[in-house]
């Protein structure tokens, strides 16, 4: 397209991004009758967007409802492991709920995002919106204080409605450059890097003792996954391809003489991972930064013609348990959109129309599981010296002295490994005190 129609206010909403926040948010209004506009920059929806490959869908299960059975994932997810990597060793936990292998598997799926999010927005124009690709919002248009449209790098791009919708993903330009929200420091946002290799299936089965539908998720953290960076490594497995990648901090990015790419590559590398990750083909190599903030770095959500979604909005958890963001965006997307309707329908445009939408995601679990570990961002920097080296170093010597063979008791050995673990947490008081912090991990 280098010319359009003209759109000025034909639509209820304009909604920025073609993701999974903005087209929850396009599916949620054109079901209820709105008028909506989704714009992509990507030449379809999926193009541009990263991640690091597991989807969670009690939502979008709920929107598209029996069209979800023809939604293209890989693989249920059936396994979950974490590993702790020192420069050369692993201690590994996984886990394998027998319930995960039914419908609907916990309702978490690896996917391809190219694949996933255009299945997605179909979704939302089946039910009556309209999608234009190729299209970059360069501004938002204001009338007063008021929001009343966006400007695109189209001939004649300016385009007038009622209801702005900001999904644009963590690169949030559009946003920061219309004071929306505040640029987030460094050490709160972290950068992202992922390369797709593809395999004969049945290698990928075997190699993670995988039947014919389940996959499996591989969270790596310490020394030997990123560094002495707040971060880890990992691997989702696909139905032909592996997902292999490591996040970490900017700010530790920045002190690591290591470029990301390197950073990568000493990862393939590690004894753990590189049985698993051998061969192969590259079919796909991204990078992405990633709000890390947690419930201190959203910003205000709903403003007088706008209102914020999704990554844009830093709706994000990683706590190096959980990590989730695909489960907060559709949900942002679905309660901003139902605010809309309520508004569009009382005539009225105005932030405080759209408090619901605010005031439903505080008190959903999207901002509680944020405000619930508001703390670790912090105490992960605080603490990185122990979690990511002191750490995994301290466990595989407590390791390799309690299962040592020799002519010596296994009570010898065992008070040995405890205390090596003792000095590396900084003696009982160190211990209690680390225990008593690490507490919240498994509130």
């Amino acid at each position: 397209m280098t010319e359009r129609p003209n759109f000025d206010d034909y639509f209820d909403a304009i909604v920025v991004g073609a993701g999974l926040a903005g087209s929850a948010a396009a599916l949620t209004m054109a079901q209820q009758d709105l008028e909506v506009l989704l714009i992509e920059r990507g030449n379809y929806p999926g193009a541009k967007n990263v991640f690091g490959g597991t989807m969670y869908t009690p939502r979008i299960r709920e929107l598209t409802g029996e069209g979800f059975e023809d939604a293209p994932v890989e693989r249920h997810l059936g396994t979950k492991r974490f590993g702790l990597l020192s420069t050369e060793d692993e201690t590994a936990m996984s886990i394998k709920p027998g319930q995960w292998q039914e419908s609907p598997h916990n309702d978490t799926y690896t996917v391809l995002r190219g694949n996933f999010d255009e299945w997605f927005a179909d979704q939302a124009i089946e039910a009556g919106a309209t999608l234009i690709t190729e299209t970059t919002v360069t501004d938002l248009v204001r009338e007063g204080e008021s929001i009343v449209g966006v400007e695109t790098d189209r001939p004649d791009g300016t385009i007038h409605a009622p209801m702005v919708v900001l999904a644009e993903g963590g690169n949030s330009l559009v946003s920061e450059a219309a004071d929306l929200k505040e640029t987030d420091p460094p050490e709160k946002v972290a950068i992202g890097v992922k390369e797709v290799r593809k395999y004969d299936r049945e290698t990928i089965e075997e190699r993670f003792g995988l039947g014919e539908d389940d996959g499996a998720a591989y969270h790596y953290f310490g020394e030997g996954a990123c560094g002495g960076g707040v971060g880890g490594g990992f691997i989702y497995t696909n139905k032909r391809t592996l997902a292999i990648g490591v996040a970490y901090t900017i700010s530790d990015a920045i002190e690591d003489d290591r470029k990301p790419d390197e950073l990568l590559s000493d990862f393939k590398e590690h004894p753990a991972v590189a049985p698993l990750v051998k061969g192969g083909r590259v079919v796909e190599y991204s990078a992405k930064s990633i709000p890390e903030g947690g419930a201190s770095s959203v910003p205000e959500l709903a403003h007088d013609g706008a209102v914020i979604i999704g990554d844009a909005a830093s709706l994000l958890l990683n706590n190096g348990i959980h990590l989730e963001g695909t489960n907060m965006a559709v949900e942002s997307g679905y309660l901003a959109g139902n605010a809309i309707v309520e508004a569009i329908h009382a005539g009225r445009t105005d932030a405080a129309a759209l408090q619901s939408y605010p005031e439903e995601l505080e008190s959903s679990y999207v901002m509680e599981n944020l405000q619930n570990y508001d703390w670790f961002s912090d105490f992960a920097h605080d603490e990185k010296q122990f979690l990511f080296q002191q750490l995994p170093k301290a466990l595989t010597e407590a390791e390799l002295e309690f299962f040592k063979q020799d002519y010596e008791p296994k009570e010898t050995h065992a008070k040995r490994a405890k205390n090596m673990l003792l000095r590396a947490a900084g003696g009982w008081t160190g211990a209690a005190k680390k225990a008593w912090k690490y507490r919240k991990l498994l509130s």
